[in-house]
Parts: C-alpha cells; structure tokens; sequence
C-alpha cells in the first residue's frame, strides 16, 4: 500500500506544493464529482481490483503524475499500488507511460475523470511554458506567469509553470506592489502613487510600476522605483528603456508576448518577461487512461 506520506514530492523539491493546502483543494474537486457517490460504479462493483496506465498521446512536459494524481487516488482510499510515475518536469514522447496504478477498481473509477481533468491541464501549462523557455535559450531572461490563472486552481497552474521551467510573479495581491496604469490614472502620477505606497506597506516589499512611456520611465528612475515594467512596448523602445535604466532597477516587460515574438522581447535585455498565455490559453494536452 501506498500511503499519502510516501508520496511528498521527490523531484524539484525547490518547486513543490504545500500538501497541507494541496489535499484541501483535492478533495474540493472529488467532492464536486462525486456528491452523493458514484451511483454506476457502486452498482456494478464491490471489491474488484484493476491496474490502469496513464498513457501520453503526444510530446508533452509531466506535471501532476505524483504530486496530483497518485495523490488524488490515496485520498479516495483503498490500497492503491504505483508503479512508473514521470517526474514532474520531465519531457515524455507520444506512447510514453506517465503513471501505472493498480488498486481498488471503485477508486479507479471515481477519481479517473478528476485526475485526467488536472493532469491534462498542468501538462499543457508545463508543456507551453517550456516552449517559451526553450525560445530564449541562451539569454538571462527569466519567463515568469501572471495572475490570469483559473478560480480555484492557482496554485496547482502556478505549480505547472515551475514544471516547465518558467518561475511565478506575484502570488496574489498581497504579495507584492505592482503600480499598474489605473493606479497611476487615479492617483495623478506615477511618483505621487510611489509616495503613498512607500508610506504604507512594510519595507520588505519590493515596488514595481508599470509603464507605456520612456517618460514613465525615467520618473520611476527619479522615485526610486526598484521594479521597472514595461508593458507593451516595441522592442525598439524597450532597447532604449533597458539603456536608461543602466542596471539600476530590474525590469520586465510584459503585454502580448508570443512564441514567435519572445526571442526578440529578450534579447533587448530585459530581466523578465510576463506571458499571461502560460496560463490563460494553454491547451490541455492529450493523455489516455486505459485499463490493462
């Protein structure tokens, strides 16, 4: 038997979830599929046991297969048996075999169809995250999510991103300032907003502003903003904005960054680069469950 303290995470352990807040959202979504029980399986089956494989049916980026899934199925109970799990970040080919499990055929049947259902998702949040990561090979850019994640599955989509090679911006709203354009509308200016934050949060907190202009930019350069992003910006202006900046604060840019435009984006020397895409748009990808 497999128990639940024997599958903490053995891989990018830098990069793994708190089980404590990741069983909480586990069950959340079994109990979501399950409510009162699964009224076909639970006529059908009593005690019978079954091995199934979790099956790649294209390249993919793993994410989930043990921090998720296996997971997932112990939390349904019954004796659950694992064998092959793909590490989390690993690269798979199309036929590969990301996890075999062998148990209960009641728990295989209630928890297959939230497992696929996570599983495919963090796979494509890993899998378009490396293809970024890949494109800018060679530069010190770091590809970095924003906060444009589905309700109720932040951490996990946060989680995949890691996977994939990329690394996360803010949390949430509590994690960071990040001075955006209605902010500095509202306000008056971008210096005035600056004032007013550094006045009230604590001086562990990094400020970040957002910008459209080179006029903006030198402002925050004269408020002693530490966090310069620029948001969507040509290249060439981004150019001239890194040369201002001189090193003297980070910047990132951000604002409909692409596959086919990250390399140029990078290659201005920015620091970060923001793709809301990681997580808004990634297509689930294609994984199989089949009985042996």
């Amino acid at each position: 038997m497999v128990s639940l303290n024997n599958l903490e995470p053995k891989t990018l352990n830098q990069k793994t979830m708190d089980t404590f807040l990741l069983d909480q959202q586990l069950h959340k979504f079994l109990e979501e599929d399950l409510e009162h029980g699964d009224v076909t399986t639970d006529a059908i089956f009593t005690d019978e046991t079954a091995m199934v494989q979790c099956i790649a049916r294209e390249p993919l980026v793993a994410c989930g297969m043990e921090t998720v899934a296996a997971r997932m199925f112990c939390l349904l109970g019954g004796k659950s048996e694992f064998g092959q799990l793909a590490a989390d970040g690993s690269r798979q080919e199309k036929g590969a075999v990301l996890f075999s499990v062998r148990g209960p055929v009641r728990t295989l049947l209630r928890g297959e169809r939230v497992a696929l259902n996570l599983i495919q998702r963090l796979c494509g949040i890993a899998t378009l995250t490396a293809r970024f990561v890949d494109q800018v090979q060679g530069t010190n850019v770091k590809i970095v999510d924003t906060r444009k994640t589905t309700p109720g599955l932040r951490m996990l989509e946060k989680y995949a991103v890691r996977c994939g090679g990329g690394a996360n911006h803010r949390y949430s709203l509590s994690d960071g300032v990040l001075v955006k354009d209605n902010h500095i509308a509202a306000c008056g200016s971008i210096t005035e907003a600056v004032r007013r934050v550094r006045a009230a949060t604590p001086h562990t907190l990094k400020i970040e502003v957002e910008c459209d202009t080179l006029a903006q930019v030198e402002e925050c350069l004269s408020a002693g903003v530490e966090i310069i992003m620029l948001d969507n910006m040509d290249t060439a202006t981004m150019t001239q904005a890194v040369t201002m900046v001189g090193g003297r604060a980070m910047i990132e840019a951000s604002g409909g960054v692409s596959l086919e435009t990250v390399r140029g984006v990078a290659e201005t020397g920015v620091d970060i680069i923001s793709v809301g895409s990681l997580t808004h748009s990634a297509p689930a990808v294609d994984i199989g469950l089949d009985w042996i």
